[in-house]
């Protein structure tokens, strides 16, 4: 199965408060905030939700061809990834911008703020995926992930027009898009992904309610967190997978991405959605017990084991044939 991953490419600055935001904040001056924290800690990693989701089903052994805008401070980056198991011959260089940034600092409660800086991936609206379906040979799906909102509308449509299968992804570009746009984007999806805020959110925009959501997309996976994830279709019974148990969260930073790897991963390999619900749960956990969404490394034998520990030795034998 070849699966496209569409989206932001970028280098994350994580940065640690030790305090709270909450504190900070007095409820009759919110129309006039003037903040700064001064943070303990700055990471600077690798990010993107195309990349992280693309490094993160390279982990588990599946090729996948990653489609973006970046600048020319690409090539150490791309080296990374390739030696992940990324494919990046269908990545725009940009002769104008730097690689995307995304700023973001983590207070003690795991609340975030954060900032990105667009930079390249304003150009991915000029990627058209025909060229990537031929160079590969064909595409079976492709997932339109957070980007430059042009160009999420742009590739849905074509795979809309090519008969191509895709997944929408909107996520932190719901805040970005009108009601328009977000219908244009996931109707007709084989799958949308959502957490819980962003679900209600989809609702809230296209005017759509729940069961019609259901009758315009194929199957819709809601993450929630600790508790796991939600799926539903059309007709049927909401399947609730329990999460994965985390210790210690180090940074929540990519674990969305991880959870999306893990599963895209799982329906490659012809597996249920029961258990590709499974394989994103825990491939996030592991990406929540690091610092970045590129910082976890995936070992079988350990993999398999914690798989048995959450979800049965029966699950983990059906997955454990596919593992590289």
């Amino acid at each position: 199965m070849r699966i496209a991953v569409t989206g932001s490419i970028a280098t994350d600055h994580l940065m640690t408060f030790p305090g709270r935001f909450t504190d900070q904040l007095m409820p009759d001056q919110l129309d006039r905030v003037s903040l700064s924290f001064l943070v303990d800690e700055l990471e600077i990693r690798r990010g993107g939700v195309a990349a992280n989701i693309c490094f993160g089903m390279g982990s588990l052994g599946l090729t996948s061809f990653l489609v973006g805008s970046v600048g020319d401070d690409f090539a150490d980056y791309r080296s990374w990834l390739e030696r992940h198991g990324v494919d990046c011959g269908s990545v725009h260089i940009s002769e104008l911008h730097h690689t995307a940034r995304f700023l973001c600092t983590t207070d003690q409660d795991q609340n975030q703020i954060a900032s990105f800086y667009t930079g390249a991936m304003s150009e991915a609206r000029e990627i058209e995926l025909q060229p990537v379906a031929e160079r590969v040979g064909g595409l079976d799906l492709v997932l339109v992930s957070p980007n430059d909102p042009e160009a999420m509308l742009r590739h849905s449509d074509e795979c809309r027009t090519r008969g191509i299968a895709f997944a929408a992804d909107p996520s932190q570009q719901l805040a970005r898009m009108d009601g328009i746009d977000v219908r244009r984007l996931l109707d007709g999806a084989a799958y949308l992904f959502t957490n819980e805020y962003e679900k209600a959110l989809c609702e809230e925009k296209t005017g759509w309610s729940d069961a019609e959501i259901l009758d315009r997309v194929g199957v819709r996976i809601t993450t929630l967190g600790a508790k796991g994830t939600v799926i539903d279709r059309k007709g049927e019974e909401g399947l609730h997978v329990p999460g994965v148990v985390v210790d210690k969260v180090v940074d929540p930073t990519g674990g969305g991405d991880a959870f999306r790897a893990g599963f895209l991963t799982a329906t490659a390999w012809g597996l249920p959605l029961e258990r590709a619900a499974q394989v994103g749960n825990l491939v996030a956990a592991h990406a929540l017990e690091v610092p970045g969404g590129q910082e976890y490394s995936v070992v079988k034998e350990r993999f398999m084991a914690r798989f048995a520990g959450a979800y049965g030795e029966d699950a983990a034998a059906e997955v454990a044939v596919h593992l590289a």
